[in-house]
Formats: C-alpha cells, sequence, structure tokens
C-alpha cells in the first residue's frame, strides 16, 4: 500500500471489514462468515490484503493522471502497435467493444474532451496534468486498433483514452476472484460493487441507491448475491467552475454532458460489463438505454433529472428490497 492511502481494519461481529482510499474513492471489503482463530483471521487478512493490491496496480496502469502509467506511455506513441499487458489489452478491449454496441454513445478516447473540460487534476496531489501534445480533438473509438494475437493496441493518431469508467470495474472483478474462496464478501469502491454469497444475517445483500437530487437519501433499494452493481450519476463530479449540470458524463458524439439520465445502475454478473454499461446506457437516455440493457440482459434502474424511473427487470436483481 502506498503512503498516500489510509485503511481500517475492524473484526467484530463475525465480519472482518478493511478500508483504503484508491481509484479517487473509498475502497471497502468486507467479509463475513469467516470464523473464530488466529490463523483463520490471517489467511482472510491476507486474501483482503492481495484483493486491494489489485486496486492499486490497474490505476497504475489505467490511470491518465499518472505519466508513468501504460496508458499515458501508450498515448506518447500513437501509430505504432504497442505490446501492452494483459490488464491493459483486457480494459481497452472491453472497452471498445461497449464503444461498439452504444454506436459511440460509450467511448473510451475522451481523455483529450475531458482534460479541456477541466477534469485534469490528479486527485491525490491536485497537479494538474496535461492531455498529449497534438491530441485529437475529434478523436473515437475507431481510432483504436487490437491485434488480439499479438496482444498490442495501437492508437492510428494522437489521443487520450480515459478508462475510468472500466477500470474500476476490472479492479472489483479481479479483486472478486482473489476473495472467492471466502464465499461471502462485498466489495464497494463507491458507485460499483460486488456481492458475493450472503450478507452476516444470512440473507442476500441490500444495497441502496443514492438519491441523485436529496443528499443522504435512498431512491431506492435492492437485493443481490453473486453480482455487481453500478452506479453511473450526473452528481459525482461538477467540472471545475461548470454549472451543477455541468458533470463529468460526457456524450463523446456531442462533446456535451449527456443531459437525458440523472443516474443509471446496472446489475450483472460482473463489475466491469455493469460499470461499461450504466456509463453508456447514462448517455443513450431512457429509452434506448433500457434497450442496450435488455439487450445484455441485465438488470437496470434508470432515472431521469425529472425522477421517472425506468425499470429493466433480469435475473439478479430485486428492486425495493428494503
Amino acid at each position: 500500500m502506498t503512503a498516500t492511502c489510509w485503511r481500517v481494519d475492524v473484526a467484530v461481529s463475525g465480519a472482518y471489514r478493511r478500508s483504503v482510499a484508491v481509484m479517487d474513492t473509498v475502497l471497502t471489503i468486507e467479509v463475513v462468515g469467516h470464523g473464530a482463530g488466529a490463523e483463520r483471521e490471517r489467511d482472510v487478512a491476507q486474501a483482503v490484503d492481495r484483493a486491494m493490491e489489485w486496486f492499486f496496480r490497474i490505476e497504475a496502469i489505467c490511470s491518465r493522471f499518472d505519466t508513468e502509467s501504460e496508458v499515458s506511455k501508450l498515448a506518447a506513441r500513437p501509430g505504432e502497435p504497442v505490446k501492452v499487458s494483459d490488464t491493459l489489452f483486457e480494459a481497452v478491449r472491453v472497452a471498445l467493444a461497449v464503444a461498439e454496441e452504444s454506436d459511440g454513445a460509450f467511448d473510451p478516447t475522451v481523455g483529450y474532451r475531458m482534460a479541456a473540460r477541466g477534469f485534469d487534476r490528479e486527485y491525490r496531489t491536485g497537479r494538474a496534468v496535461p492531455p498529449p501534445s497534438g491530441a485529437a480533438l475529434g478523436a473515437s473509438y475507431r481510432d483504436v486498433r487490437l491485434d488480439v494475437v499479438q496482444r498490442t493496441v495501437e492508437l492510428t493518431q494522437p489521443l487520450m483514452l480515459d478508462l475510468g469508467a472500466v477500470a474500476k470495474g476490472l479492479a472489483i472483478d479481479v479483486a472478486a476472484r482473489e476473495l472467492a474462496p471466502l464465499t461471502h464478501f462485498a466489495i464497494d469502491a463507491g458507485g460499483d460493487q460486488f456481492f458475493a454469497g450472503r450478507n452476516a444475517q444470512g440473507e442476500p445483500w441490500s444495497i441502496g441507491i443514492r438519491h441523485p437530487r436529496e443528499p443522504g437519501a435512498l431512491l431506492e433499494s435492492i437485493a443481490a448475491s453473486d453480482a455487481a452493481v453500478c452506479t453511473s450519476g450526473d452528481y459525482v463530479r461538477v467540472a471545475p467552475g461548470g454549472r451543477d449540470d455541468d458533470h463529468h458524463i460526457l456524450d463523446p458524439r456531442t462533446g456535451t454532458p449527456a443531459r437525458l439520465l440523472a443516474s443509471v445502475t446496472v446489475v450483472a454478473p460482473i463489475a466491469i460489463v455493469a460499470d461499461a454499461l450504466a456509463t453508456a446506457a447514462f448517455v443513450l437516455g431512457p429509452v434506448q438505454g433500457a434497450a442496450l440493457l435488455e439487450r445484455h440482459g441485465v438488470d437496470g434502474l434508470l432515472v431521469t433529472p425529472a425522477l421517472e424511473r425506468h425499470v429493466v427487470r433480469g435475473p439478479r436483481a430485486v428492486f425495493g428490497a428494503a
């Protein structure tokens, strides 16, 4: 762990909980039903350590705010196929697949446009990180080429990838694999979560969905087990000096913030898919967004700025559970 993070270790009432600061959020992992005994406690703590380390590792690979990250080094080599790590290749592969499926409503090449709108600050230091020189304002996902045999990524013109809508989900999925032998656990990384098994009461996990217009209030609750729950909302980040609705979810097709929805929650088998689909559906709006979620067979709750709800019912969650 780095010196810039904080953590709290708790082992009470049969639950072991640890929190750290990473990926511009607070990550909390809770393990329940792990039993008593120093040896078992140590095994749980070590598993949680390994799971959390993935968040730091994936952040170091995928962050556009770190000039030493793999994604930043990729941006410095436009026009050539670059052999990348399996982690970066998977993040880009999923991002491009969702971009294609959403016809560009989701697009990982918005890094330059995000920076131009003021989203250019490294969260730990507050330091501005300029995009690569010559980056193309009009770049799109079609300017990124993958070679699945050679495991290379080519940026056909200067651009900066923004993998914020897939990197955290990928980290959650890898962490969940580390924790799988523990059976019952929860991973909470801000708006992106994964729940396995049962909670401390032996029931499906109950998850509250934040009200997009009333701070501290819940709009809805769901019950879920062995599923990822990811939410995209217009209340999370606002551009420096911008209006309250000048938020961080950009419609890549127009270059302006998407405004048809206030929040989207997606429940899916894995977090990287739930994370990306939530962002794509947010940009597409209630009708097209719901259709996208239906095509992928996932559960979803889409909420408009007027608080109209559009529910996509799938096999994994029960809405209104609490």
